[in-house]
């Protein structure tokens, strides 16, 4: 178990490490490995590990993804931007169109010649849109819940930098009103002549750089509301910009949801026999 090959990627702020799993089998990973190596400071840091391996068609590629606790996740939008360049450069799929078989479903994703260091998702449509009953404190208004793959608690806010997100991002991301699956939080507010967000990310529980599938769910949110229109753009905390289109459906959800981000490969490596 010393030796596997790895990819360390940055979608926008968020960072992965990547395992080929046609040469290592994800039954060889126990939780604590994982935790062991996303571990900052201590392992090779990250928000989380992604497996890539072939799908169950030709063409497909089969995306896992697992928290930097070694929790399973269902989906990760920056993780699968990245998923989407990565898998056309280690000719896991022919590009530019890669087709990601998740734990939420299909998503389809793109990698676009003009922008080589970005790449776009075609995401599943946002479901489960409703107004949990999450009382806001000062300088929050009422929160929406979104399931984009993942479910996630939208609070808009006066201002995202008066906001205590290590203490209040703990409270709501476990609130009862969530489901007890939690949820992440992304607190969204206006910044200038744009919008800004910031995250609390449940299976990181802390502060993360960005996410993805948040961006999408506070721009059906505040789509839905009318306080925002689509296409629309969001500075993530690492001052990156994530893009979100899609058709808001007046019954509630966003139709044919489309993501674009950053998806970086930073380096390549072997891990230790001590990782």
């Amino acid at each position: 178990m010393s030796g596997e090959p790895f990819f360390k990627m940055c979608g926008s702020g968020n960072d992965f490490v990547f395992l080929d799993a046609r040469d290592v089998a994800i039954a060889d990973w126990p939780p604590d490995r994982m935790a062991r190596v996303c571990a900052r400071g201590t392992g090779v840091g990250a928000d989380g590990l992604v497996f890539l391996g072939a799908g169950s068609v030709p063409g497909a590629v089969r995306f896992s993804f697992f928290n930097s606790d070694g929790s399973r996740g269902e989906m990760c939008g920056n993780g699968a931007l990245c998923a989407t360049r990565l898998a056309v450069l280690v000719s896991l799929a022919p590009g530019p169109d890669v087709c990601l078989e998740t734990d939420a479903g299909l998503v389809r994703g793109n990698v676009s010649p003009d922008e080589p260091a970005r790449a776009e998702l075609l995401l599943p449509n946002v479901q489960g849109v409703r107004s949990p009953a999450v009382p806001p404190t000062a300088g929050e208004d009422a929160a929406g819940f979104a399931l984009v793959g993942v479910p996630h608690l939208v609070v808009p806010v006066r201002d995202i930098e008066e906001v205590d997100l290590p203490v209040r991002g703990r409270l709501l991301r476990g609130h009862p009103a969530v489901g007890p699956a939690g949820a992440n939080v992304n607190f969204v507010s206006r910044q200038g002549d744009g919008w800004a967000m910031r995250t609390y990310e449940r299976g990181v529980e802390a502060e993360t750089l960005a996410c993805g599938t948040g961006a999408v769910a506070c721009a059906t949110i505040l789509g839905l509301r009318g306080l925002a229109t689509l296409p629309w753009s969001v500075r993530s905390r690492s001052g990156a910009v994530l893009r979100v289109s899609g058709d808001l459906d007046a019954s509630g959800g966003l139709r044919s949801p489309r993501l674009n981000g950053q998806a970086r490969l930073l380096y390549n490596g072997t891990l230790g026999p001590d990782a």
